[in-house]
């Protein structure tokens, strides 16, 4: 007979998949002296949250995290590669852009392969699936990809 396995690639990449839509990484709260602050601005600032939460389901990072910087330290840390073309599965980080009143951010989702990326939308405030590079613009990238990182062994 044989034992029963998890398929830690495949259901890794069903979760990320899946997550589309979610409302589950919309918020983090803080406590700021004798007040709570929602430190991701109720999805508007959640795409390291969203990103690092998976990696941590997997054990794939230490902890989650709630800015892009500390997300890509904690990769590197755990033996994440910078990469070439991205695969599914890999983590893509996007050049900094305004952010509406936040100022500029970086931005951090994961790659499905095929041109499709998994990202939080500010706009929509949830994780939506979009072109890995958000499109053209003037024949250029929408949103240039800074750095691919891919974990060998998941």
């Amino acid at each position: 007979m044989k034992a029963n396995l998890v398929l830690r690639r495949e259901s890794y990449l069903a979760m990320i998949q899946n997550a589309v839509g979610a409302n589950t990484y919309r918020t983090l709260y803080l406590r700021e002296g004798d007040g709570v602050r929602d430190i991701l601005e109720d999805g508007n600032l959640s795409c390291a949250y969203f990103v690092s939460s998976i990696l941590m389901h997997f054990k794939l990072i230490e902890s989650p995290h709630a800015t892009v910087a500390g997300t890509v330290r904690d990769l590197e840390a755990h033996g994440w590669q910078k990469a070439g073309a991205p695969e599914p599965g890999d983590v893509l980080v996007w050049e900094a852009q305004e952010q509406g009143t936040s100022g500029r951010h970086t931005h951090i989702g994961f790659s499905l392969g095929g041109e499709q990326a998994v990202s939080n939308s500010t706009t929509e405030r949830v994780p939506q699936q979009h072109h890995f590079t958000y499109g053209e613009k003037d024949g250029a990238p929408a949103r240039r990809i800074t750095a691919i990182y891919r974990f060998v062994g998941i």
